[in-house]
């Protein structure tokens, strides 16, 4: 009713309201809207789709840039890994490598100085040993000389010296043999 009432007042009034149609206003509407879609489809519209057309094409080669980056890094990253993985490698070879030279150099090392050492041991028996003869043979010597020098002074008589020497050198083997009897019992 309110609703009603409305509409016979506002025909009352001249019956321009929002709901009357006039037909003069939309002709004139309808042609300024055809003028200007026109006027933004030729000139606005064709310069408005090429920036969004190459703002698109930017976008999508950026994309495309990125990916082909990303897949380059990737590539690279994997790249890397393996050299990584294959210098640890060879540096794990080397380590070992070098540790079995190090310690075949200690063993020939040992092993030589073993060999010198028994060398040395056998050079410095020897070597005592013969001198351990010589002084042996010096000792006899000079107990077969005083021997005589004693017994010539006891006799009070010159002596044949070749048959006191041998005399006296036959008495001292037999001393040494019967000295030697003893070292040979107590080993």
């Amino acid at each position: 009713m309110f609703t009603l009432a409305l509409l016979q007042e506002h025909e009352a009034a001249g019956g321009t309201g929002l709901m009357s149609i006039q037909i003069n206003l939309m002709f004139w509407t309808l042609l300024i809207f055809l003028l200007l879609f026109w006027i933004l489809k030729r000139y606005a519209f064709p310069v408005i789709l090429s920036s969004v057309e190459a703002r698109e094409k930017a976008l999508e080669e950026a994309i495309d840039a990125a990916k082909r980056d990303r897949d380059e890094a990737a590539r690279l990253l994997a790249d890397q890994q393996a050299q990584i993985e294959g210098a640890r490698g060879e540096s794990q070879k080397i380590i070992a490598e070098a540790r079995a030279i190090a310690e075949k150099l200690r063993a020939d090392t040992l092993e030589k100085t073993r060999q010198e050492q028994q060398e040395m041991l056998a050079r410095a028996r020897r070597d005592l040993a013969a001198e351990h003869e010589k002084a042996i043979a010096q000792l006899r010597r000079e107990a077969v000389d005083l021997a005589i020098a004693g017994a010539s002074k006891v006799v009070e008589e010159n002596l044949d010296s070749d048959k006191n020497r041998k005399i006296v050198e036959t008495f001292l083997a037999s001393l040494a043999a019967e000295s030697a009897k003893p070292k040979a019992e107590s080993r």
